[in-house]
């Protein structure tokens, strides 16, 4: 007797081959992945138990201990005003990681939910989409970020609102991509037989078979983020001192240098470098599991 598959039947087996959420695993990466876990671990720890971890107030000036070199009191010595830089470090993890947080979270939700909605309309729409992403690739995100600061001032609220709309292109122009490839998938075609609605559709499963590789890409952009906040910050149009942000540590540390204490620029300095490198090394290695997977 023989057995015809059913179109229910043929989407689900189709779905099972597909790299779903569930299919997205961060261990057996090897060694550097693992420790560029560690890494992002570690610094999300430091910068949810900063006050606890900081020996002095980030804050607090002391010009009789400035430039003072690394003592058992002071284990990176301190900075120009006196202030403790191992402290202002571990605090400035929070604005270094937060505002790069929100950049990404804003940039991932609306060039997720618009790109899958323009790919699926198809038509018009899709066309509007595609157009409107070339025009916001013409535009910097730094000339945006500075723009906005003039208008709404200096601090961490422009050059995120800026950063967003500068990176939700990015993230619409690949979900677009991955989301016309599912939606011409066989397994799409069954569902709209059986008479599923778009909607229930795209968020049962056209999102969930969309979302590891917008991960992936999410982890590079956190670095990418990170990096321009801080570039922000060290020219002035960013976090503001004393607020403790690794960006502006650079700013403020170069007079250091030039007097010949390296730690108030170099520390913050290594921070960044590290986030960013770690952030990178996660990302490709997520990217390259979904690409072995895929084949």
């Amino acid at each position: 007797m023989t057995t015809t598959a059913t179109p229910a039947a043929d989407a689900t087996g189709a779905l099972r081959h597909r790299p779903g959420l569930r299919g997205l695993r961060v261990l057996g990466q090897g060694p550097l992945f693992t420790a560029a876990v560690a890494v992002l671990a570690a610094l999300v720890l430091i910068a949810v138990l900063a006050p606890v971890l900081a020996p002095y107030d980030p804050e607090a000036l002391d010009l009789s201990a400035s430039l003072a070199g690394t003592t058992g009191d002071h284990l990176l010595g301190t900075d120009q005003s006196g202030r403790d830089i191992l402290s202002r470090l571990l605090h400035g993890a929070r604005t270094g990681l937060l505002g790069p947080l929100l950049v990404v979270g804003v940039s991932t939700l609306l060039g997720t939910l618009l790109s899958v909605v323009a790919a699926w309309r198809g038509g018009w729409a899709d066309a509007v989409l595609s157009r409107s992403m070339d025009l916001a690739f013409a535009i910097p995100g730094l000339l945006l970020a500075i723009l906005l600061v003039a208008v709404v001032g200096s601090g961490m609220t422009a050059p995120v609102i800026a950063m967003a709309v500068a990176y939700t292109p990015y993230v619409g122009r690949l979900v677009r991509g991955i989301a016309r490839q599912e939606k011409a998938r066989p397994y799409i075609e069954a569902y709209r037989v059986q008479g599923w609605s778009g909607w229930t559709i795209c968020l049962r499963h056209l999102l969930p078979n969309v979302a590891p590789t917008v991960f992936a890409q999410s982890a590079m952009n956190f670095g990418y983020a990170l990096m321009d906040l801080a570039a922000l910050s060290f020219l002035g149009f960013g976090v503001q001192p004393p607020t403790a942000d690794w960006g502006a540590m650079i700013n403020e540390g170069q007079s250091a240098l030039q007097q010949g204490a390296m730690l108030p620029a170099l520390a913050p300095s290594a921070c960044i470098v590290l986030a960013v490198v770690a952030f990178g090394i996660v990302g490709e290695g997520l990217a390259d599991r979904i690409a072995k997977r895929e084949r």
